[in-house]
């Protein structure tokens, strides 16, 4: 991203380094990531569903596949309103930042 047009143009008009390094370049590594994090977490949910009933570690994945053996459904809807109640959380808060850093975004 540093060696970018957009990065040299910043530079040659005089800005500071900080500057350029925080509002152009910064801003615009950001971009892939924040999307990668977005994409990540529902793979988190998943594998702690997992890592929690292969260890027999207690947690909400091992309560979930508790629920499912033993038939208890409204503890398993719960769970699974929890879960994806926080998967829509996280993926409104992964837009808005996706938004706030990308400025096309907004206006469009």
């Amino acid at each position: 991203v540093l060696g970018q047009d957009f990065v040299r143009t910043a530079r040659a008009k005089g800005a500071p380094r900080p500057a350029v390094l925080v509002r152009h370049a910064l801003r615009n590594a950001l971009l892939p990531i924040v999307t990668t994090i977005g994409l990540q977490f529902g793979t988190l949910l998943g594998g702690a569903v997992l890592t929690e009933t292969v260890f027999a570690w207690p947690g909400v994945g091992r309560l979930l596949v508790d629920s499912i053996g033993s038939r208890d459904y409204p503890v398993v809807q719960g769970v699974v309103l929890m879960l994806s109640g926080s998967f829509i959380m996280i993926n409104l808060v992964t837009d808005l930042v996706y938004a706030y850093v990308d400025p096309r975004i907004r206006y469009s």
